[in-house]
């Protein structure tokens, strides 16, 4: 039997056990770990026997892989988004797959390096960019127009004081460090050192998907899986926040035809629909207490789990 990986605390893969559960990797399979990160779940993966394509857009993700890349034969490094495997994964000549997996979000290795400027608990530049490159969160806050900060802001980090925070940053430019733009916020908030929940986190988040495009790389993404997995291959995919999660839910019911379809007033009928390109196997894990102990960043993770069935991807003839 594979001894089972370990992994520094800080770097724990999220409902592990019940990602690999769902994937239930054999040898010989392959897979897409399309959020390579630390190499949890690839590790994981790699101890079955399958031979693992693993994805990550940030540069440092991929570098600090190479080892176990050399030290591992069944492992494939792309460095690359996991919306593109469709032409990266042909350009390996790989095509139908057995399993891909998704841990959408910020990784914990990018959130716990200050530099990165992910986060506000220890103070670094305004950068927040997955691939490194591109325009940073201080480019976009220090030259975008107030109103696009506060839609931003509210799209995506549901904030309700978004307009406030906006004016808040733009009278405060020009603005270069995480600490910075975390006191403007807590200001503009009305924030005090006793309240539960720090608004800055919000902010950030918002920012931080705006920069790297988050939500719209999981719906490419969710679609891109649909187009390698293999009849009965297996998605599993785990969100930390409403907005991904929404989307995840809302991909898995339309390709499973769990979609609305009328009611006995007005039934809807149509004797064309497509067939369901995926299937439900489980319902949405979360982590139990003894997961939230040893990790406490599991605590808003979702997992959802559907199965390729061999209906052609929706949308598309047979």
């Amino acid at each position: 039997m594979t001894a089972a990986p370990s992994f520094p605390a800080a770097h724990l893969p999220v409902l592990l056990d019940e990602v690999i559960d769902a994937l239930a990797p054999v040898a010989g399979e392959i897979h897409v770990d399309g959020t390579f990160g630390a190499g949890g779940y690839t590790r994981a993966i790699l101890a079955t026997g399958a031979h693992v394509y693993a994805f990550d857009r940030d540069p440092d993700a991929i570098a600090e892989g190479a080892a176990l890349a050399d030290a591992e034969a069944g492992l494939t490094l792309v460095p690359d988004r996991f919306s593109h495997m469709v032409q990266a994964l042909a350009d390996r000549g790989v095509g139908a797959i057995d399993g891909v997996t998704l841990d959408i979000g910020v990784s914990s290795m990018q959130f716990d390096r200050a530099e990165r400027g992910f986060s506000f608990q220890s103070d670094g530049p305004l950068d927040m960019r997955m691939e490194q490159e591109g325009e940073s969160a201080a480019d976009f806050l220090n030259t975008a127009d107030e109103t696009v900060i506060a839609n931003v802001i509210y799209d995506y980090g549901e904030e309700p004081k978004s307009r406030r925070i906006a004016r808040a940053i733009v009278a405060a430019r020009p603005l270069a460090r995480t600490a910075e733009l975390a006191a403007v916020v807590r200001k503009a908030t009305g924030y005090k050192p006793h309240d539960k929940k720090d608004p800055a986190t919000r902010t950030f988040q918002a920012i931080r998907i705006h920069l790297n495009r988050e939500l719209g790389e999981l719906e490419d993404g969710l679609a891109a899986a649909e187009r390698v997995l293999k009849p009965g291959g297996r998605l599993a995919v785990v969100t930390f926040h409403s907005l991904e999660d929404r989307i995840v839910k809302r991909f898995l019911r339309d390709r499973s035809g769990a979609a609305p379809q009328g009611s006995r007033h007005l039934p809807t009928i149509a004797a064309d629909a497509p067939m369901p390109s995926f299937e439900t196997v489980a319902k949405p894990v979360r982590a139990g207490e003894a997961e939230l102990t040893r990790n406490p960043r599991a605590r808003s993770a979702t997992l959802r789990v559907a199965r390729r069935t061999a209906a052609p991807v929706m949308g598309e003839a047979a």
